[in-house]
């Protein structure tokens, strides 16, 4: 019988300064800054990075990594990736919070033998994604696949 490896924990720092109005600066060591602030909605400016679209952003870029990270394992390499997110604000309670979060990948493969695994990966990579694990909001997963079509 095969023992099972303990699953190690890991910890991820973050810092913010606030550096003007509704305004601060996101950073970690070894990584880029990045401006971060309120949204227009709640006073702030449309041209920087708000913390709504971070949070929607890390649902739709762990969803990815975890899907291509499963694809390799399962030795497929889609012919492209993308996807759009969007997250619901609403005032819930007596309060504002993400209720819902949307992926929609489009990926594209390379041939139709690989359609039913990319499927069957793309639902272990819903149930596995530790962002999307990680939040109180519902998180909607609306993949298309698409295959070209064959030369004649």
């Amino acid at each position: 019988m095969e023992k099972k490896r303990p699953y190690k924990p890991f910890r991820y720092k973050a810092k913010t300064t606030w550096s003007s109005a509704r305004r601060g600066l996101l950073s970690a060591e070894d990584k880029p800054n990045i401006i971060v602030g309120s949204p227009p909605e709640f006073k702030g400016e449309p041209d920087i990075w708000a913390p709504e679209e971070l949070l929607v952003g890390s649902v739709n870029t762990c969803m990815m990594l975890t899907f291509l990270s499963l694809a390799q394992a399962r030795g497929l390499t889609p012919a492209k990736y993308e996807s759009e997110a969007e997250g619901l604000l609403e005032h819930v309670e007596g309060k504002y919070r993400i209720t819902e979060v949307t992926v929609r990948p489009h990926i594209t493969l390379r041939g139709e033998a690989e359609l039913e695994r990319a499927r069957e990966i793309m639902e272990s990579a819903e149930a596995q994604c530790f962002i999307s694990n990680s939040v109180r909001s519902q998180v909607k997963l609306m993949p298309e696949f698409v295959v070209p079509a064959s030369p004649k």
